[in-house]
């Protein structure tokens, strides 16, 4: 009888190991022999040879280790529901946990994970991101430790069909909708404040951010704002002559300071640049083509403004899923909820009344269109809180 190594057979062919380890034990009639020819244990004998008595060939086979119970094994429902939103979206665990937790399905982000491994390959669970450049840091509001120090202001041409195709700012065009969204985003908190226009110019910038500023002054927001912007015409160019006099006609009385971050350094406004990434994946791509009309896009503004500030949770630096509102709560802000509920108004023909009356001072002298779709934009104010909220997905 030869001295086998049963490590070695099992290595190459399991169930044929095992049966040598039967036909050894049957010629020996020993346990203990064929276990020191086989250098192994008894035990291991004893298994082999029992499963081969009651199942044959079969029974040397690799039996299931799955549990005959598993209380805690998710819903079939549940994971073709995460690898919808997988599919449609490209969303990684924590975010599609979110999403189902707020559809009332509580699913742990390790439990997406597991899901997507089941049924993703190893290629498909990278997702692919642009290498990102280096930038200086911005200028925080968490730095001063309260809440409304720092605005981080931004246009967004809505039409880009780079990122939202060619048919979806086909309709935008065809339905007359706003092109140019304008942000307002408190820094430490990232609670924002929307409006919209059909055209860029200053005039509409200008009284944009008087409009923030006149609305948290109403819900009790005190002390200095400093309002950061790009370099863009409609927020006052690049002369800093201009700016400093346009800070101080427009701005000061309502306690604003208007500020420019460098050239080149998007980073120094880099929340606000990417919740508008946010606003494509979650409002602009999944809404754009049923809205029909002006009335109705800004109706659905302010409800994605409601669930962005008040419903949605967010994964940032500092927010821990939380929602804007509940980070300002945490920062000690008082107020009510209305704050997060910014009127999300048509600027066009409302801000030339609104710097008349506002400063005394007409607003077609400032009136520089380089864009223009709709001649006659209809303004569509709503002042009151948004109707039951459904999730943008």
């Amino acid at each position: 009888m030869p001295d086998l190594a049963y490590g070695e057979v099992y290595s190459m062919n399991k169930v044929k190991a095992r049966l040598h380890l039967v036909k050894t034990y049957e010629e020996t009639g020993s346990i203990s022999e064929t276990a020191r020819i086989w250098h192994t244990s008894r035990k291991v004998v004893r298994k082999w040879v029992r499963r081969f008595e009651t199942g044959g060939i079969e029974g040397l086979e690799d039996r299931s280790r799955r549990p005959k119970r598993m209380p805690r094994k998710i819903e079939s429902g549940i994971e073709a529901k995460v690898m919808e939103i997988r599919k449609r979206y490209g969303y990684g665990k924590r975010r599609i946990a979110d999403i189902l937790r707020l559809e009332g399905i509580e699913v742990s982000e390790n439990t997406v994970r597991n899901i997507l491994r089941r049924n993703l390959s190893k290629e498909e669970r990278k997702r692919k991101r642009k290498r990102r450049k280096r930038v200086y840091p911005a200028h925080w509001a968490w730095e001063e430790g309260e809440p409304f120090k720092l605005l981080q202001v931004d246009t967004k041409d809505i039409a880009d069909k780079g990122t939202l195709g060619t048919k979806v700012v086909k309709h935008l065009f065809d339905a007359h909708l706003p092109r140019y969204q304008w942000t307002a985003l408190e820094g430490r908190s990232r609670l924002r404040f929307l409006a919209y226009s059909h055209r860029l110019n200053r005039t509409n910038g200008l009284a944009f951010m008087i409009l923030v500023l006149w609305w948290m002054r109403i819900h009790g927001v005190r002390g200095e704002v400093e309002i950061q912007t790009d370099w863009g015409q409609e927020f006052g160019g690049s002369n800093p002559e201009r700016i400093e006099e346009l800070s101080d006609r427009f701005l000061a009385p309502f306690g604003g300071v208007l500020r420019r971050y460098p050239k080149g350094r998007k980073g120094y406004n880099g929340r606000v640049e990417r919740s508008h990434r946010t606003d494509d994946e979650e409002l602009y791509a999944p809404c754009l083509l049923k809205i029909r009309d002006e009335r109705e896009f800004l109706e659905v503004a302010q409800r994605w403004e409601y669930v962005y500030n008040v419903v949605r949770p967010h994964q940032g630096k500092g927010m821990g899923g939380k929602t804007p509102l509940m980070v300002l709560r945490e920062l000690g802000y008082d107020g009510g909820e209305g704050i997060a509920v910014f009127p999300t108004v048509l600027l066009d023909e409302i801000a030339p009344d609104l710097l008349l009356l506002t400063v005394g001072y007409h607003g077609d002298d400032l009136l520089a269109p380089y864009h223009t779709h709709v001649q006659n934009p209809r303004n569509q104010l709503s002042l009151g809180c948004p109707p039951s909220v459904v999730w943008f997905c």
